[in-house]
């Protein structure tokens, strides 16, 4: 069988499988699978190093599936190439508990370099994987033994219509992201109908205007052209690389080229006269002996050539450089522990917002820890993440770890979760607390895919001041209470915002946000080791226990100010300090209960922000259930009636009820 034979074999086996695999589930989506079966297969069998047999090996290629709907050509691609996805997996796509579900999942699936499915984030992803992969490079001597591959990603025409992917690609030329290959499916439908309905721009020219190299294939089905275009795009000095790939959706069903072979299966039927298309005649899910062969003599014999020689390599890398050696391992093993010894202190009189105490404490971390790198989508002097002599990660600078962002809310977010699933570096990213809102889905991701991603989030309520309702949060607090999985860490002063960062720091399996004032906060009598808990009496009751507020932030000082009061109008409460709803449920219900103290009616919760959730812990709860307004902080604040002496008023009307 001659290779143009052999081709056409893998490529029908590929497609073939595709269709039989929606076709038993009853559900999913043949049409880009058919389609790119192509583009995938190319790149498989004569480009892409990894080793199935070590499917993390840090100096693999990563491939993202960013049309992450297209799942059934993925699973199959690495069912063939050697990886742990067997025939019966593949029979129980999208089924429950199976390995193959209706979307790609980072490790859920081996083989799979990204969570994907929402539409544009994989290229942002890809983004953050060619970044980390630049930096942590450059951040060794002689970096090309520890870190130096490719990163390709695969998206369709719905992935370029959401705005992310325009961040994304902006964000990659500006970088001059070379080893970054971006595969576009271009076979102008989506799932309402043609493309024409809703696009119509020119994406050579954008990609072009973004700084990328832009490549294209006549023919999706030339798998010669897609290897040549491949081939150029590696030879790239200082552009990410576009390659344009014209395809047909659900090729060779009867319904290809339309909207109807999108997310439907083609059933039996349409499935077999498309084999017959494709002069394909095996029995259902099976795949040639031949096609086996060819990826292990391409693919696998690749990869594992590969894998020796940098193993090989890498020791002696590792033995010239011990000290080096030493901070990539701990960076591959996320393990911080020889990086805090011992409890920071503050002078009494400290009274610094928790965003300052944030700046702080991350320019320590910053220069304990060699691998922390990150930035603000352009606000680093307001959420102070600006680094103290710290060099900028750019195109002339990669040994940089301050990243300036730009205004990318989302893409920053979704290429910090690239960077954190690429590996070998710590990561945080900052904005103003109100535009959270732009990065939730990516934040989302993060929960999702277990990444320790680092979010600090300024300017978190009223306190805001004169910017108005706009940029006053209400109920973004409760939104990112709200997403499993992510940590929300709102500290009442220096002392919890140091605890919040070594906790953001330590995590492993999922994201920390910070939450952090604009106004100053004095020192409290807080306990750095019980932030951990997520709630701990910071103010006990004198004798008799009469009722508990609790609170968090910048209200906590308010409620330790509201106690005197009330103690000398003979109301004896304890002030609970709440930084994390997330880490107070992982405490045992004793705990819980002895915080607190009291039963449910008489707990008072105090926090400037929406009510929403706050019902599981306290009766009565004084919040804003309202957008805020312009005025100077303290005279918004007086408005909506935050001041000690309304805790106190509202403690003495609850109780009184």
């Amino acid at each position: 069988m001659n290779q143009k034979e052999l081709d056409k074999l893998s490529v029908s086996a590929i497609r073939s499988m595709c269709i039989d695999v929606v076709n038993k589930a009853k559900s999913g989506h043949p049409g880009m699978a058919l389609g790119s079966a192509p583009i995938l297969y190319t790149l498989f069998t004569k480009h892409l190093v990894a080793n199935p047999n070590d499917p993390m090996w840090f100096n693999r290629d990563r491939f993202v599936l960013s049309a992450g709907h297209a799942s059934s050509l993925l699973y199959t691609m690495l069912h063939v190439a050697g990886y742990k996805v067997s025939l019966d997996d593949l029979k129980n796509f999208r089924q429950l508990g199976s390995l193959t579900p209706g979307h790609p999942e980072w490790k859920h699936t081996q083989g799979v370099d990204a969570t994907s499915g929402p539409l544009g984030q994989g290229i942002a992803q890809a983004v953050g994987m060619a970044m980390a992969e630049r930096a942590v490079k450059a951040q060794y001597p002689q970096g090309k033994a520890v870190c130096d591959h490719y990163t390709y990603v695969l998206c369709g025409d719905g992935c370029l219509h959401e705005g992310i992917s325009q961040e994304a690609i902006s964000l990659a030329g500006h970088h001059k992201l070379n080893k970054l290959i971006l595969f576009y499916d271009s076979n102008e439908i989506t799932l309402d109908g043609g493309l024409g309905l809703s696009f119509s721009e020119n994406v050579k020219m954008r990609f072009k205007a973004s700084e990328w190299n832009v490549l294209e294939v006549a023919d999706g089905n030339d798998v010669d052209a897609i290897d040549a275009a491949i081939s150029k795009a590696k030879t790239s000095k200082s552009k990410p690389t576009l390659i344009i790939v014209h395809t047909v959706i659900g090729y060779g069903s009867e319904k290809q080229g339309t909207c109807k072979v999108h997310g439907s299966p083609l059933g039996e039927e349409d499935g077999a006269k498309a084999k017959a298309f494709y002069g394909y005649d095996y029995p259902a899910f099976t795949i040639p002996n031949e096609v086996y062969d060819h990826f292990k003599n391409t693919f696998t014999k690749r990869g594992e050539e590969a894998f020796k020689a940098y193993n090989k390599n890498f020791k002696v890398w590792a033995e010239a450089h011990k000290g080096a050696a030493k901070k990539l391992d701990n960076a591959l093993n996320e393990d911080l522990s020889s990086y805090f010894k011992k409890e920071p202190v503050f002078a009494a009189d400290n009274a610094d917002s928790s965003r300052v105490a944030s700046g702080k404490a991350l320019n320590e971390n910053y220069n304990k820890i060699p691998f922390l790198m990150g930035g603000s989508a352009d606000v680093a002097g307001s959420v102070m993440t600006k680094i103290t002599d710290g060099v900028n990660f750019e195109p002339k600078t990669p040994k940089g770890r301050n990243v300036n962002w730009g205004i990318r809310e989302f893409a920053m977010a979704a290429a910090q979760n690239g960077m954190l699933l690429h590996g070998g570096l710590k990561t945080y990213v900052g904005c103003f607390c109100v535009f959270s809102d732009y990065m939730k889905p990516a934040i989302r991701m993060a929960a999702l895919s277990k990444l320790p991603a680092i979010y600090l989030f300024s300017h978190d309520s009223l306190a805001v001041g004169e910017d108005g309702p706009t940029h006053q949060p209400i109920e973004q607090l409760a939104m990112l209470r709200s997403i499993p999985n992510c940590d929300v860490i709102r500290p009442c002063d220096s002392r919890e915002t140091y605890a919040a960062w070594q906790i953001a720091l330590e995590s492993k399996d999922h994201p920390t946000c910070l939450i952090l004032s604009r106004q100053n906060l004095p020192l409290l009598t807080s306990k750095y080791k019980e932030v951990s808990k997520g709630a701990y009496v910071i103010s006990k009751e004198h004798k008799h226990l009469d009722a508990t507020i609790v609170a968090t932030g910048s209200e906590v000082s308010l409620a330790v100010a509201a106690q005197k009061v009330l103690l000398e109008e003979g109301i004896d409460v304890r002030v609970v300090s709440m930084p994390s709803w997330f880490s107070f449920e992982k405490q045992d219900e004793q705990y819980k209960s002895d915080v607190f103290g009291v039963s449910k009616d008489k707990v008072f919760a105090v926090e400037m922000l929406s009510s929403f959730g706050w019902h599981k812990y306290a009766d009565h709860i004084m919040s804003v259930d309202t957008f805020g307004t312009s005025a100077p902080a303290k005279e918004a604040i007086k408005h909506f009636h935050f001041l000690s002496e309304d805790v106190v008023e509202f403690v003495k009307k609850g109780l009184a009820k």
